[in-house]
């Protein structure tokens, strides 16, 4: 199949396991997988698996970078929290959703890597930076949604609390690849609502690492 047939098939499958938000849909069709993905698994690149990048980290399965972007409900007056940016390829699929995109990312090499791309693809509305995701953005607090692409083992309260009251954060939780969950935080006047959307696998959010390495 051709590039354009593949990605056709990926939406199809995603429709098939009932993601049917066509905005999302739209956004997904419209950034090019294929550009996020490593040489040696470019054709790969429009399946609905996980792929290695640089770092020892992943590019996620899209069925579960739609899942988890559908469970954030955004909108595009909001401003938007993005933890891990990777490959740049989940923040790109944001950047289309939202009004600003603010996105920390722990490794150089793949920072400046997902840059280069978002700005290829003229994605003007997403501030990146160098630094310990799990501490979150305080400057630039509240956020309307947060999103985790990497494992917690329980909800970060530095996360939490640069939520916006009716604001959502979704975050995998679990300190065994084995066992960990998507939840949804919903933060309300009176503390947090969490609900369990189910199964998944990402690299653990991993933080305190050695300053020098870090932005400020």
């Amino acid at each position: 199949m051709s590039p354009e047939e593949r990605k056709a098939h990926l939406i199809l499958e995603l429709r098939g396991e009932g993601i049917d938000d066509d905005r999302l849909l739209g956004a997904i069709e419209r950034v090019p997988r294929d550009m996020f993905v490593p040489r040696p698994f470019q054709h790969q690149a429009w399946d609905n698996v996980a792929l290695p990048i640089d770092c020892g980290q992943t590019i996620s399965q899209p069925s579960v970078v739609a899942r988890m972007t559908r469970a954030l409900e955004v909108d595009d007056r909001m401003k938007v929290l993005e933890i891990g940016t990777g490959s740049g390829y989940q923040t790109s699929i944001l950047s289309y959703l939202c009004r600003r995109v603010y996105t920390i990312e722990r490794h150089r090499e793949l920072l400046m890597q997902a840059e280069s791309r978002l700005e290829a693809l003229r994605r003007r509305n997403v501030t990146a930076r160098l630094g310990d995701g799990s501490k979150g953005w305080p400057e630039q607090a509240p956020f309307e949604r947060i999103l985790v692409t990497a494992a917690a083992i329980d909800i970060p309260p530095r996360l939490s609390s640069q939520l916006a009251v009716g604001g959502i954060m979704v975050v995998p939780i679990g300190d065994e690849p084995d066992d960990q969950r998507i939840v949804r935080v919903c933060r309300q006047e009176d503390g947090l609502d969490i609900d369990d959307l189910g199964p998944v696998k990402f690299v653990p959010l991993v933080s305190d690492r050695a300053p020098e390495t870090l932005t400020g």
